[in-house]
């Protein structure tokens, strides 16, 4: 069976429209010259956050932070802008131009402060407060030699704010090297 197509059929737009509509308002928009720009507003508005986000500025993209004596130099590698939930993780790099005989890593508070604390690897020797900072004993380390750390960590949900994330690195209780960070958590 072969179907045949029907003529179109010539439609009033006025005489269909129901009685409550109006065609200059509802047909031709009138008055609605501004709506374009105030939708095209809004929208640019929305997608403001999601720019600033793919430019870093809520985290969670790493750093790079450095500190060299002629003893040892001390690189820490994580993220100083970071979202509340977020994984991550900040390896410390240390190298030895001369023999570490007990190098000790002394975190701030604001490493821990609001975060969970969830790998240190490799296991330091031992754990210990140093005046409310976190000390992590990491051994002998020889002259040449490049020590690697690693933590991870979870940003708890309720954590927002700025907050000072410094390092030192000792060897026994001799100063060696000293980062300051500051790490800012977005909700």
């Amino acid at each position: 069976m072969r179907r045949v197509p029907l003529p179109p059929r010539e439609l009033d737009p006025v005489a269909d429209l129901p009685q409550e509509l109006a065609p200059d308002r509802h047909l031709d928009l009138a008055g609605r010259e501004r709506g374009p720009w105030q939708r095209r507003l809004l929208l640019a508005l929305l997608a403001l956050p999601l720019l600033l986000a793919l430019l870093n500025v809520f985290g969670q993209r790493p750093e790079t932070s450095r500190a060299s004596t002629p003893v040892a130099s001390l690189k820490v590698y994580a993220p100083t802008h970071l979202r509340s939930g977020l994984f991550f993780e900040a390896r410390f790099t240390i190298e030895a131009e001369r023999e570490l005989r007990n190098a000790t890593l002394v975190l701030d508070p604001g490493w821990l402060e609001g975060m969970t604390l969830n790998t240190v690897e490799p296991s330091p020797i031992g754990e210990a407060s140093r005046n409310g900072d976190l000390a992590l004993e990491l051994g002998h380390i020889p002259a040449g030699d490049r020590h690697l750390f690693f933590l991870q960590f979870q940003v708890n949900p309720t954590n927002l704010g700025r907050r000072s994330q410094r390092v030192d690195l000792y060897d026994g209780n001799r100063l060696l090297a000293t980062l300051d960070r500051t790490l800012t958590v977005w909700p």
